[in-house]
């Protein structure tokens, strides 16, 4: 070892020790974690930071509080004066990442990258201070490779070895197609991490395959080996799913405070601590203390989240807005008062309508039978009165209110006909 652990003074020992320890809370797993230690203690010693990685393939722009549980783990590194390398994918989000796709995912065009790329970094710099972030495109050395250079990597890893993970043994087995172009994208996403020469890259576990095969092939390029951290999977507030934006179950960076603190209020108890632990920015003695009390019951679940949804709120709105919309919740869902701020809609159409048409019309509802369901399951109130009748009809009135659920809310206004 070039930078032994005994040539470090007393005070770089205790940071060394001080960023570990931060860098492992929360985390799934450190591959290996020897070698995280190793790369800190010459860090520290010689003053040159680490490049932390982390690759993106833009293919979907909105961000919710659950691609945040990376993104806090690669604040933390900035934080201790690291430097994080973003590899946005122009060329890698064309191939599509197979992971966790039955099907080969729908290649994207070059307008549909730099629009998605684009968006992510405005929305990562709500959690990462940008200007301590190396930006990359990693088309910048995938599109310069010839079919000689493929060739070579492409002999670093066997068919075999490719059809290991799960996605593709499972299309096997149902005798799905796997497209060629598929087998390449590990291998394109681990070439990344030799272009940069990447000290650390981190990823979900759903993301294991892909980023240990930087590891594997900055090896075989005689680079020096990533270490791999592995973040766990923040479920959705169904407490059931992975947080997702098609499963309804997320909250998003970019939502309104009240909207964020209403949703956080509806997490199940058992995830009040992982999402304290992943998503926030408390410190580590702060979640600490959260997950004892937590334990032992001397913090109530409703009082945690309301103490959540606060630090959520404050992060992405200000403390301001955290206090505004704990008061709000109080008033709307506590002691049963309308929103101040509810959204007007102008409604031009019948002034007798059915309540199943009224709800689609104003895209309260996607659908009728939608509708219909919510209403029948009593979550449909007009005026603060709840709506039991799937057939009964609504006369229109001028800032009438409908509610739908919890957290939607409409006010109606008619333009007074001549």
């Amino acid at each position: 070892m070039d930078h032994k652990w005994e040539s470090l003074s007393k005070v770089q020992q205790l940071e060394v020790e001080r960023q570990l320890l931060q860098y492992k809370n929360g985390v799934h797993e450190i591959i290996p974690e020897a070698e995280l230690k190793h790369k800190l203690v010459k860090s520290i010693s010689t003053g040159i930071p680490l490049k932390i990685k982390l690759g993106l393939d833009p293919t979907a722009p909105d961000v919710h509080v659950g691609h945040t549980v990376v993104l806090n783990k690669l604040r933390q590194f900035q934080e201790n004066g690291h430097m994080v390398q973003l590899i946005i994918g122009d060329f890698t989000g064309k191939i599509g990442d197979p992971t966790g796709k039955s099907v080969a995912r729908k290649q994207l065009t070059d307008e549909e990258v730099k629009r998605n790329a684009q968006t992510y970094f405005e929305q990562f710099g709500k959690v990462l201070e940008k200007g301590k972030v190396e930006l990359h495109y990693n088309s910048s050395w995938l599109s310069s490779l010839n079919l000689e250079d493929v060739m070579h990597l492409s002999s670093k890893i066997t068919v075999a070895r490719l059809i290991e993970r799960n996605d593709f043994s499972k299309r096997l087995s149902e005798k799905k197609p796997i497209s060629l172009h598929e087998l390449f994208y590990p291998l394109m996403q681990g070439y990344d991490s030799v272009a940069l020469e990447s000290d650390v890259e981190l990823g979900g576990t759903d993301q294991q395959f892909n980023v240990l095969m930087g590891r594997h092939l900055q090896e075989h390029y005689n680079k020096e080996k990533q270490v791999v951290i592995l973040l766990p999977l923040l479920e959705g507030l169904d407490g059931v799913d992975k947080m997702s934006k098609s499963k309804h179950n997320y909250i998003g960076i970019d939502e309104e405070p009240n909207q964020m603190f209403g949703k956080t209020m509806s997490i199940p108890d058992e995830l009040i601590t992982k999402y304290f632990n992943l998503i926030t920015d408390l410190s580590l003695e702060e979640k600490e203390r959260l997950a004892l009390e937590i334990e032992k019951g001397t913090l109530h679940p409703k009082d945690a989240k309301v103490l959540l949804g606060k630090t959520i709120v404050r992060m992405y709105h200000g403390k301001v807005a955290a206090e505004q919309a704990e008061n709000q919740f109080k008033e709307v869902f506590q002691k049963g008062a309308l929103p101040e701020d509810i959204p007007e809609e102008e409604w031009t159409g019948e002034e007798n309508i059915s309540i199943v048409d009224l709800l689609v019309a104003l895209n309260m509802q996607s659908s009728k039978s939608e509708a219909r369901r919510m209403i029948l399951n009593g979550g449909i109130r007009i005026n603060s009165e709840k709506v039991l009748d799937v057939q009964s009809n609504v006369e229109i009135n001028d800032g009438m209110v409908l509610q739908v659920g919890k957290r939607k809310f409409i006010r109606v206004r008619v333009q007074n006909k001549m």
